[in-house]
């Protein structure tokens, strides 16, 4: 069985509302919505505008963790001047996840990072949560979509600093130290998605990526390079695999010639390995239809 992925050309705060609708799911008890709050310096993050009526709907709390490199949101004062100045704090209730620690949650049939994932400890709080990610590229990942903010993003700053590293650190200090195993750190990405779908429950858990700003650098770059290809639309669906590997397929197969550099990044990182693993480990399915709700 192919997976659903509904799409939309209106990058709008209606069709985001129109587009989760069509995934007829209801989340229930307390909704985390999980966003990049963006380094600042950059300007590709999700805008509070367009989201601010679908986290509305859902009487949604924006969720965050610290990051593993310094800057302005490697620790919760910072962060949190940066979730004012970008706007989220002024749109929806806001929480950074390991500002008062962290926990682990156990990988069940992974092989990488001795079998757990570091997640902020206020993912406690929550019984549901919509992965709202901006798809673009990523320096180290390659791209960024549902895998990449579900692993590294609801990691507290030792848990990012476990999944890069393919657990040989937890100390953000020692990071660079330990980068060399780029498919290892691919496939602890998606293990550490496993952990917390596991945890929230796969029911819980819906998935929603922004095609939009394509730029080759990820948000939480702070001079990112501008888009070279235009705008795509909004992509939805329960399948975190299927999405993300249609976003990278309409990146591959756009007409836009603008395309290149993003695709250079996405395959030069062999960033669709995390889709993969992903699929190899039974958190989705590569094979999926595309649902068009505008027609």
């Amino acid at each position: 069985m192919k997976s659903k992925v509904y799409f939309t050309r209106r990058i709008t705060p209606e069709g985001l509302v129109d587009i989760y609708k069509a995934l007829n799911v209801e989340l229930k008890g307390k909704v985390a919505v999980k966003i990049s709050t963006g380094e600042p310096g950059g300007h590709n993050f999700l805008n509070p505008k367009l989201i601010q009526p679908l986290v509305s709907l859902l009487n949604g709390t924006i969720v965050e963790c610290c990051t593993a490199y310094g800057g302005k949101r490697c620790e919760p004062k910072v962060h949190w001047q940066t979730v004012k100045d970008h706007g989220f704090y002024d749109i929806a209730p806001c929480d950074i996840m390991d500002e008062e620690g962290e926990m682990e949650i156990p990988i069940n049939g992974g092989k990488h990072m001795d079998g757990y994932n570091i997640v902020g400890s206020h993912l406690a709080n929550y019984n549901s949560m919509l992965m709202l990610s901006h798809f673009k590229g990523h320096q180290m990942g390659g791209f960024g979509g549902a895998l990449k903010n579900m692993s590294i993003g609801v990691a507290s700053s030792h848990g990012k600093a476990w999944i890069h590293t393919v657990g040989r650190t937890k100390d953000p200090d020692e990071l660079w130290n330990f980068v060399d195993d780029q498919d290892g750190f691919l496939e602890s990405m998606a293990e550490a998605c496993k952990s917390v779908m596991d945890y929230l429950g796969r029911e819980n858990v819906v998935y929603i990526n922004v095609a939009n700003r394509l730029s080759v650098d990820c948000d939480c770059d702070s001079n990112p390079h501008e888009p070279e290809m235009a705008d795509i639309g909004i992509f939805a669906s329960l399948d975190p695999v299927a999405i993300d590997q249609c976003c990278y397929d309409q990146v591959k197969n756009s007409p836009d010639a603008g395309k290149a550099s993003l695709i250079e990044r996405m395959d030069s990182r062999h960033g669709i390995h995390t889709v993969e693993w992903a699929s190899e480990i039974g958190l989705g399915n590569r094979e999926y239809e595309i649902i068009d709700i505008d027609k």
